[in-house]
Protein backbone atom coordinates (compact mmCIF):
# COMPACT_ATOMS: atom_id res chain seq x y z
CA UNK A 1 0.00 0.00 0.00
CA UNK A 2 2.82 2.41 0.84
CA UNK A 3 4.51 1.38 -2.43
CA UNK A 4 1.36 2.28 -4.37
CA UNK A 5 1.11 5.71 -2.72
CA UNK A 6 4.79 6.46 -3.46
CA UNK A 7 4.29 5.26 -7.04
CA UNK A 8 1.22 7.50 -7.59
CA UNK A 9 2.90 10.49 -5.91
CA UNK A 10 5.97 10.11 -8.11
CA UNK A 11 3.76 9.82 -11.23
CA UNK A 12 1.81 12.92 -10.17
CA UNK A 13 5.03 14.89 -9.56
CA UNK A 14 6.46 13.80 -12.91
CA UNK A 15 3.30 14.92 -14.73
CA UNK A 16 3.33 18.23 -12.84
CA UNK A 17 7.00 18.85 -13.73
CA UNK A 18 6.33 17.93 -17.37
CA UNK A 19 3.39 20.34 -17.72
CA UNK A 20 5.26 23.11 -15.89
CA UNK A 21 8.29 22.79 -18.14
CA UNK A 22 6.09 22.70 -21.25
CA UNK A 23 4.27 25.86 -20.22
CA UNK A 24 7.59 27.68 -19.64
CA UNK A 25 8.91 26.46 -22.99
CA UNK A 26 5.89 27.96 -24.75
CA UNK A 27 6.25 31.36 -23.07
CA UNK A 28 8.62 32.91 -25.58
CA UNK A 29 9.34 36.59 -25.46
CA UNK A 30 8.12 38.44 -28.48
CA UNK A 31 10.91 40.18 -30.38
CA UNK A 32 11.25 43.83 -29.53
CA UNK A 33 9.95 46.10 -32.28
CA UNK A 34 12.12 49.17 -32.61
CA UNK A 35 11.20 52.35 -34.43
CA UNK A 36 14.93 52.75 -35.12
CA UNK A 37 16.11 49.24 -36.03
CA UNK A 38 19.35 47.91 -34.61
CA UNK A 39 22.17 47.29 -37.12
CA UNK A 40 25.79 46.20 -37.27
CA UNK A 41 28.39 46.59 -39.98
CA UNK A 42 31.91 45.17 -39.91
CA UNK A 43 34.95 45.23 -42.13
CA UNK A 44 38.41 43.70 -42.02
CA UNK A 45 41.13 46.17 -42.94
CA UNK A 46 44.47 44.38 -43.27
CA UNK A 47 44.23 42.03 -40.30
CA UNK A 48 42.07 44.35 -38.19
CA UNK A 49 38.40 43.58 -37.68
CA UNK A 50 36.30 46.71 -37.16
CA UNK A 51 32.63 46.56 -36.19
CA UNK A 52 30.05 49.27 -35.62
CA UNK A 53 26.82 48.53 -33.72
CA UNK A 54 24.13 51.21 -33.87
CA UNK A 55 20.44 51.92 -34.29
CA UNK A 56 19.09 53.45 -37.52
CA UNK A 57 16.77 56.43 -37.08
CA UNK A 58 14.73 57.59 -40.06
CA UNK A 59 14.33 61.12 -41.39
CA UNK A 60 10.52 60.77 -41.55
CA UNK A 61 10.03 64.28 -42.96
CA UNK A 62 11.85 65.94 -40.05
CA UNK A 63 14.64 68.55 -40.18
CA UNK A 64 17.62 66.59 -38.88
CA UNK A 65 20.71 68.78 -38.52
CA UNK A 66 20.31 71.64 -36.09
CA UNK A 67 16.84 70.49 -34.92
CA UNK A 68 16.28 66.77 -34.28
CA UNK A 69 20.06 66.50 -33.80
CA UNK A 70 20.98 69.86 -32.23
CA UNK A 71 24.22 71.61 -33.07
CA UNK A 72 26.93 71.97 -30.41
CA UNK A 73 25.61 69.08 -28.26
CA UNK A 74 26.96 65.55 -27.79
CA UNK A 75 24.93 63.08 -29.87
CA UNK A 76 25.03 59.25 -29.76
CA UNK A 77 25.56 59.03 -33.55
CA UNK A 78 22.45 56.89 -33.99
CA UNK A 79 19.39 56.11 -31.88
CA UNK A 80 18.61 54.16 -28.68
CA UNK A 81 21.86 52.76 -27.26
CA UNK A 82 24.89 54.87 -28.14
CA UNK A 83 26.82 53.75 -31.21
CA UNK A 84 29.59 51.29 -30.37
CA UNK A 85 32.73 50.83 -32.46
CA UNK A 86 35.24 48.03 -31.87
CA UNK A 87 38.79 47.73 -33.23
CA UNK A 88 40.59 44.37 -33.22
CA UNK A 89 44.05 45.99 -33.12
CA UNK A 90 45.53 49.41 -32.48
CA UNK A 91 44.51 51.85 -35.23
CA UNK A 92 44.99 55.43 -36.35
CA UNK A 93 41.94 57.65 -36.84
CA UNK A 94 42.77 60.51 -39.19
CA UNK A 95 46.42 59.96 -38.22
CA UNK A 96 45.89 59.87 -34.43
CA UNK A 97 46.52 56.65 -32.47
CA UNK A 98 43.75 54.69 -30.76
CA UNK A 99 44.28 51.47 -28.82
CA UNK A 100 42.56 48.20 -29.65
CA UNK A 101 39.19 47.84 -27.92
CA UNK A 102 35.54 48.88 -27.83
CA UNK A 103 34.43 52.49 -27.65
CA UNK A 104 31.22 54.46 -27.63
CA UNK A 105 31.19 56.70 -30.69
CA UNK A 106 29.74 60.16 -30.05
CA UNK A 107 29.74 63.26 -32.22
CA UNK A 108 29.25 66.97 -31.66
CA UNK A 109 27.83 68.35 -34.90
CA UNK A 110 28.02 71.96 -36.05
CA UNK A 111 27.15 73.44 -39.42
CA UNK A 112 30.75 73.42 -40.67
CA UNK A 113 32.81 71.03 -38.51
CA UNK A 114 32.09 68.00 -36.34
CA UNK A 115 33.95 66.63 -33.34
CA UNK A 116 34.17 62.82 -33.39
CA UNK A 117 34.57 61.24 -29.96
CA UNK A 118 35.78 57.74 -29.08
CA UNK A 119 34.80 57.25 -25.43
CA UNK A 120 36.21 54.48 -23.20
CA UNK A 121 32.80 53.57 -21.70
CA UNK A 122 31.73 51.16 -24.46
CA UNK A 123 28.11 50.43 -23.46
CA UNK A 124 25.92 53.47 -22.84
CA UNK A 125 22.30 54.39 -23.45
CA UNK A 126 22.16 57.56 -25.49
CA UNK A 127 24.45 60.35 -24.36
CA UNK A 128 22.77 60.83 -20.98
CA UNK A 129 25.74 59.63 -18.92
CA UNK A 130 28.46 60.81 -21.31
CA UNK A 131 31.61 61.82 -19.42
CA UNK A 132 34.22 63.81 -21.34
CA UNK A 133 36.92 62.67 -18.88
CA UNK A 134 36.52 59.14 -20.32
CA UNK A 135 37.30 60.19 -23.91
CA UNK A 136 40.12 58.21 -25.51
CA UNK A 137 40.26 60.36 -28.66
CA UNK A 138 38.63 63.43 -30.19
CA UNK A 139 39.14 64.55 -33.79
CA UNK A 140 37.63 67.27 -35.96
CA UNK A 141 36.19 66.50 -39.40
CA UNK A 142 34.17 68.35 -41.99
CA UNK A 143 30.85 66.84 -43.09
CA UNK A 144 30.26 66.62 -46.84
CA UNK A 145 27.13 66.60 -48.93
CA UNK A 146 25.95 63.05 -49.56
CA UNK A 147 23.15 61.34 -51.43
CA UNK A 148 19.83 61.46 -49.61
CA UNK A 149 19.30 58.49 -47.32
CA UNK A 150 16.16 58.02 -45.22
CA UNK A 151 17.75 55.65 -42.67
CA UNK A 152 21.08 56.38 -40.96
CA UNK A 153 23.83 53.92 -41.85
CA UNK A 154 27.61 53.50 -41.58
CA UNK A 155 29.77 52.53 -44.55
CA UNK A 156 33.34 51.50 -45.34
CA UNK A 157 34.75 52.86 -48.63
CA UNK A 158 38.08 53.66 -50.30
CA UNK A 159 39.71 50.47 -49.02
CA UNK A 160 43.50 50.33 -49.44
CA UNK A 161 45.16 47.03 -48.58
CA UNK A 162 48.93 46.85 -48.91
CA UNK A 163 51.61 44.30 -48.11
CA UNK A 164 52.80 43.63 -44.59
CA UNK A 165 54.52 46.51 -42.81
CA UNK A 166 52.53 49.11 -44.75
CA UNK A 167 49.35 50.92 -43.79
CA UNK A 168 45.98 49.51 -44.69
CA UNK A 169 43.09 51.93 -44.59
CA UNK A 170 39.45 52.66 -45.28
CA UNK A 171 37.13 55.61 -44.98
CA UNK A 172 34.32 55.07 -42.49
CA UNK A 173 31.29 57.33 -42.92
CA UNK A 174 28.18 58.13 -40.95
CA UNK A 175 25.52 58.69 -43.64
CA UNK A 176 22.12 60.27 -42.98
CA UNK A 177 19.73 62.63 -44.68
CA UNK A 178 21.95 64.67 -47.07
CA UNK A 179 25.19 64.46 -45.07
CA UNK A 180 28.16 62.15 -44.96
CA UNK A 181 30.64 62.41 -42.08
CA UNK A 182 33.85 60.60 -43.08
CA UNK A 183 36.96 59.62 -41.13
CA UNK A 184 39.93 57.45 -42.10
CA UNK A 185 40.90 54.32 -40.17
CA UNK A 186 44.44 53.09 -40.74
CA UNK A 187 45.99 49.84 -39.54
CA UNK A 188 49.51 48.43 -39.83
CA UNK A 189 50.15 44.76 -40.42
CA UNK A 190 53.47 43.88 -38.78
CA UNK A 191 55.87 41.33 -40.31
Amino acid sequence: MLKNKIFFISIALSVLILFTSLSFAQEKKKPEVRISPKAEVSQTIGLTEISITYSRPGVKGRKIWGELVPYNKVWRAGANEATKITFGTDVKINGKGLKKGAYTFFVIPTEKEWTLIFNNIADQWGAFTYNEAKDALRIKVKPVKGNYTEWLYYSFTNMVVKKRGNPNSAVVSLNWENLKVPFTVETVTKD
